[in-house]
């Protein structure tokens, strides 16, 4: 092993050097993924109580199965399944794997953003996000009951 392989970061090492676009299947599995980010990001603002237990559940919840499944999410891994018949992809075969909003932040800013980062990054959303809806359910800021 050299110098080299040691810096390298695995998945980036999954990244096809010519991706190719995406068939319908791909299309709703990345627009599911982009529905669950909205719901993410907005979730916590429902004026709707039962809908707000349900945001402070379920963002933990993401983020267990994350590191359960080794920071990949299980969308992923269905569509791997549906496709074939393995839980995970082969290398080069899904760059979406294991970094779903690293290829769209990497694709959308073209900012060469390490695996690192953007975990710290996404980490630090979700508990914020879940800081919210803990917040907007308890009534703690400026949400009066």
């Amino acid at each position: 092993m050299s110098l080299m392989d040691e810096d390298e970061d695995i998945l980036d090492t999954a990244l096809p050097e010519h991706p190719q676009k995406r068939d319908a299947m791909g299309n709703a599995f990345f627009y599911h993924h982009f529905v669950m980010m909205l719901y993410i990001l907005a979730g916590w603002v429902v004026p709707f109580r039962p809908a707000l237990w349900f945001y402070v559940f379920f963002i933990p919840s993401v983020v267990l199965q994350w590191r359960v499944n080794r920071n990949t999410c299980i969308l992923n891994n269905i569509e791997t399944m549906i496709r074939t018949g393995q839980w995970r992809s082969a290398p080069g075969k899904n760059s979406e794997e294991g970094g779903w909003l690293w290829t769209l932040a990497r694709k959308l800013t073209g900012w060469d953003i390490s695996h690192f980062a953007m975990d710290v990054f996404i980490y630090c959303l979700m508990g914020t996000f879940l800081l919210l809806g803990l917040s907007h359910l308890n009534g703690w800021l400026f949400w009066g009951e």
